[in-house]
């Protein structure tokens, strides 16, 4: 019996020095793990003590559940983002459900916290159905507890619409969105930071859904309020400066996305420092802007310095890094440098097979980039099985009518018209334009670049009569989203006149031409 009572003692001595070094080490975990680079060095020496605690074969003893589940959720937040091991961060974040759910029910802000954070993870693996029940749940939850007016029920909203919106449900998410900006709102008053940020969201629904117009405005709408509420130096501004700036390059207005790009990288230099991922962002972005002006020579360090510091902090096999392996190969292969260009698409590839797996709709994204780099080669062999296996991802993640799954569909009907293929390519162009059609509207911007697509095959095969609507419909969208004077509306013209020089129709060709030739005058000019 004094054995027996001996062994109890000692096995409660044990759950109680548990207990004490899990609050311990909770309460010097860094907090910022997520995002924050220098914080990874201590998660890194903390990481094996803080899995044997709470992520061994045992529960967390009971009364320390609220730190246990922290240390669960920070042990995957290091593993997704400094490691970019995002199987391995799964197993955390289910014990961490798993015990936030056992000690305070399924209805408990922790719980909930818990519930998506593992969405979030699937989001990001690309098991977009696995992560929208998930979300799904935790707004029944939160509308059952709190009410459909709490501004937690409108964080699940939104959560619940970037889930929509990154299946291509965009008509599902706009009315989530909306709601969850009329939710905070009324909360919060109409200058509250977190009303920006459903701004910002909303925004980017509607420049999704074509809606430049629309998005211009809650753009502007979101970044006074940061100015206002937050200042002009707080990292939200520097991102509210580049969402607006992002979406006046898309309008093709790049004199007015240049300073506010400039701005963003400025703000975050000064709260990050050069060399923090948030910073290195906005250079990208300016980069970007770069090629776009056709500054290749000036985009070209950017893209270079922006590799090199993603490499440093995030190490040669993260995503982050191999998105930047892509945007430095794009700009090479813009300059002439196919050959320079491979060897970036093709580490790319590797880095984002290994790190999110090979039918990831990101991996999808990477193999179109190399199967078009082989095209322009002329390894059209080389290049069709790179088309074929992205649109098989795309089709089984993001589902046969998604947008992206019309990109895939494009990208391999432009390979075989220029194998020759034009009956095989046909009617793949023409399952793009329906999908595009239905997903994001007869009038979106991708609806025009699938017209154009279609109209060139029926011109190279003769039809020019079946060509001119579709052409013509394209500039008029094209026209109506971005202005008269956008280099896609250049480009909308010089297919039209092409098409009336082959009927013959020099006359009418030539204006078009000439006004074509303008727009692109203009747009280079420094």
């Amino acid at each position: 019996m004094r054995a027996v009572a001996a062994g109890r003692r000692s096995d409660d001595e044990a759950e109680a020095g548990r207990r004490v070094l899990i609050e311990v080490l909770a309460s010097v975990y860094p907090l910022t793990v997520y995002n924050d680079p220098n914080a990874w060095p201590r998660a890194r020496r903390l990481d094996a003590l803080a899995l044997d605690l709470v992520a061994g074969p045992d529960l967390p003893p009971a009364g320390v559940e609220t730190a246990a589940g922290f240390l669960l959720v920070q042990l995957a937040a290091y593993r997704r983002s400094a490691l970019a091991a995002y199987a391995a961060a799964l197993p955390p974040l289910e014990r961490a459900l798993e015990v936030l759910e056992r000690a305070f029910g399924p209805e408990h802000p922790d719980t909930l916290t818990s519930l998506n954070n593992l969405a979030a993870l699937l989001q990001d693996q690309g098991d977009l159905a696995g992560a929208r029940p998930l979300h799904e749940r935790a707004l029944a939850i939160r509308e059952n507890a709190l009410g459909p007016k709490h501004p937690d029920t409108a964080q699940s909203l939104s959560n619940l619409a970037g889930l929509l919106q990154a299946q291509g449900d965009l008509a599902g998410a706009r009315p989530l969105f909306e709601r969850a900006l009329t939710i905070d709102e009324k909360v919060y008053g109409l200058g509250h930071p977190l009303v920006a940020t459903d701004f910002n969201n909303l925004a980017r629904l509607l420049q999704a859904q074509g809606d430049l117009t629309g998005a211009l405005q809650l753009y502007e709408r979101a970044l006074a309020i940061c100015e206002q509420e937050l200042g002009p130096e707080h990292p939200n501004t520097a991102t509210s400066l580049d969402n607006l700036a992002g979406l006046l390059l898309t309008q093709g207005n790049l004199k007015g996305a240049l300073p506010l790009f400039e701005r963003a990288l400025a703000i975050k230099e000064r709260a990050f420092g050069p060399e923090h991922p948030d910073t290195v962002t906005s250079l990208n972005n300016l980069a970007s802007l770069l090629r776009t002006e056709g500054d290749l020579k000036g985009a070209r360090p950017l893209f270079e310095r922006t590799l090199a510091i993603f490499e440093k902090a995030l190490g040669p096999e993260h995503p982050t890094t191999a998105t930047s392996l892509n945007n430095l190969a794009g700009l090479l292969q813009a300059q002439g440098d196919a050959k320079g260009a491979r060897p970036l698409y093709e580490r790319a590839l590797a880095v984002f097979e290994k790190a999110l797996g090979p039918e990831h709709p990101t991996t999808a994204t990477s193999l179109n980039n190399l199967a078009g780099l082989l095209q322009v080669l002329g390894d059209l062999a080389g290049a069709r099985p790179l088309h074929e296996r992205a649109l098989t991802i795309r089709e089984k993640a993001l589902g046969p009518e998604h947008p992206s799954t019309a990109t895939s569909l494009n990208n391999l009907a432009d390979l075989l018209r220029a194998q020759g293929d034009f009956a095989a390519a046909r009617p793949l162009f023409e399952r793009a334009l329906a999908i595009v059609e239905k997903a994001l509207g007869p009038d979106h911007p991708t609806t025009a670049a699938s017209l154009n697509n279609l109209a060139g095959l029926l011109q190279a095969q003769g039809d020019l009569a079946g060509a001119r609507p579709l052409f013509e419909r394209a500039l008029a969208i094209d026209e109506k989203a971005y202005g008269l004077e956008h280099p896609e509306v250049a480009r909308d013209l010089n297919n039209l006149a092409s098409l009336l020089r082959d009927q013959g129709d020099l006359a009418a060709a030539r204006p078009l031409f000439e006004r074509a030739l303008a727009i692109r005058e203009k747009a280079l000019i420094p």
